[in-house]
């Protein structure tokens, strides 16, 4: 494997807030690697995904891509920028602020029509990842009437349609029913078999055995732990400081007890079956 991302003490300040949303980050992120970045809300997690994407540029510290450096100066350079937004993609965690066209496929249909795909490509390849993630059905209906999880399954192929090197998700199973997480999580496990490289922001401990080889997790905008997933959902003291989980006080006989709690944060959205 070779590197894709290296991130070297990276900085980043939101304006009016004393405290830095990402402080002394150092990082590698290699080809193939499927990485998990943990943390409570607040941590700085959807910050990395943004500077990993170009969104967001850090206050100091350096960042490559590919073997490059990704900074505003070259992403001004239209090549270099076509180039990079073909190879890596982002899914937010509200479908919202992604989906804007009037139908599904129109949504899906997007990405090509810039790269200025031919009519016929478009065609098949919008119908392939429709088929793919299971939403042909959904094919002209209007991406704002759908479901929580059907809005997110429409957000991951108007993206992976271009066949990205690199896939960002920001929280992908937030707000969903359990049939929906478990059909995005399914997705994940069958997509890096491809090969591609998956970072997935998320306090969803559930999943990361599932998605991830390789996980960080953050507190407070540094790192603080970085190894695989097993040992560290392992190290309760440490997601209880990170508040991945929290202590749950019950009493035995008349005596109390502690011990962790997982499942801190989910949020089910039960409002419409996927």
């Amino acid at each position: 494997m070779d590197a894709l991302f290296t991130l070297n003490n990276i900085r980043y300040d939101y304006a009016n807030t004393a405290q830095p949303a990402l402080h002394d980050v150092s990082m590698t992120i290699m080809r193939g690697q499927r990485v998990a970045i943990m943390g409570a809300n607040g941590s700085g997690k959807s910050t990395l995904l943004r500077i990993l994407d170009g969104l967001y540029f850090p206050k100091s510290g350096t960042i490559t891509a590919f073997g490059e450096p990704l900074d505003e100066h070259h992403l001004m350079d239209d090549t270099y920028a076509h180039a990079f937004r073909k190879r890596v993609a982002f899914v937010f965690q509200n479908p919202d602020v992604q989906l804007f066209n009037p139908t599904v496929y129109d949504e899906v249909a997007f990405g090509p029509l810039q790269m200025r795909w031919d009519k016929e490509k478009i065609a098949r390849s919008v119908a392939e990842t429709l088929d793919m993630l299971e939403i042909s059905h959904l094919r002209d209906r209007a991406p704002h009437r759908l479901s929580g999880g059907e809005k997110k399954r429409v957000a991951i192929a108007s993206v992976l349609i271009l066949d990205p090197e690199v896939i960002l998700l920001d929280e992908p199973t937030a707000a969903l029913d359990p049939k929906s997480q478990s059909m995005v999580v399914d997705f994940l496990v069958g997509w890096a078999n491809s090969g591609k490289t998956i970072v997935t922001a998320t306090h969803d401990l559930d999943t990361v055995p599932d998605i991830a080889d390789d996980a960080y997790i953050f507190q407070q905008g540094t790192i603080v732990a970085h190894d695989t997933p097993a040992n560290l959902l392992q190290n309760h003291e440490l997601l209880l400081a990170a508040n991945l989980i929290h202590a749950h006080h019950h009493h035995h006989d008349g005596v109390p007890h502690t011990h962790p709690h997982f499942h801190l944060g989910h949020e089910h959205d039960h409002s419409g079956e996927i």
